[in-house]
């Protein structure tokens, strides 16, 4: 048995739901959309996350924001766009919005294999990619899982697998200082 918040080891043949974070029994790292990247990057860092979901005053989730997205040169395109510091913008101005995010419906990811997830994932260039599944006719699905390239490779005991990644929250750290 896997000690307490120790990821248990799959294969590429696992089922998916092995490598899902399950929104019903994990509670979603939220912030703000108004916070700022700098506070950002803290939760980040203190949640041990590497994405947020991004929510507005009544909690819906209207995107989400990735350590990539935080340390990238997006922040200082849009602030170079509109004339402003980086420290002056919110996550709302980087944040991908929630419509704009790949995601996959449960009723596939309860029918694929971890491999699957990974092949999706490399595909698309992504480090995360979000689970939905239907709510009541006529409203949205809602978000009920997440993948994250970073934990799949940990899961599965190989390197990441998916573009450049900051691997230790040292490395997250030393790239916010420089």
């Amino acid at each position: 048995m896997p000690e307490p918040g120790v990821p248990r080891r799959v294969t590429a043949r696992s089922s998916a739901v092995e490598v899902m974070t399950d929104l019903h029994r994990v509670p979603a790292a939220t912030i703000p959309a108004e916070m700022s990247l700098d506070d950002a990057r803290q939760a980040m860092i203190l949640r041990g996350v590497r994405m947020l979901l991004v929510t507005d005053d009544r909690r819906a989730v209207k995107g989400l924001v990735t350590a990539s997205d935080l340390l990238g040169e997006q922040p200082v395109m849009v602030a170079q766009s509109r004339a402003v510091a980086v420290a002056d913008l919110a996550i709302a101005d980087i944040m991908t919005r929630v419509d704009a995010v790949e995601a996959f419906a449960l009723r596939d990811v309860l029918n694929a294999h971890v491999g699957d997830v990974v092949s999706a994932l490399r595909l698309l260039g992504r480090q995360h990619a979000l689970v939905v599944e239907p709510s009541e006719p006529g409203l949205p699905a809602h978000i009920r899982g997440v993948f994250s390239a970073s934990q799949i490779a940990r899961q599965l005991a190989i390197p990441p697998f998916v573009g450049e990644v900051a691997r230790t929250f040292a490395e997250i750290e030393a790239a916010i200082g420089a």
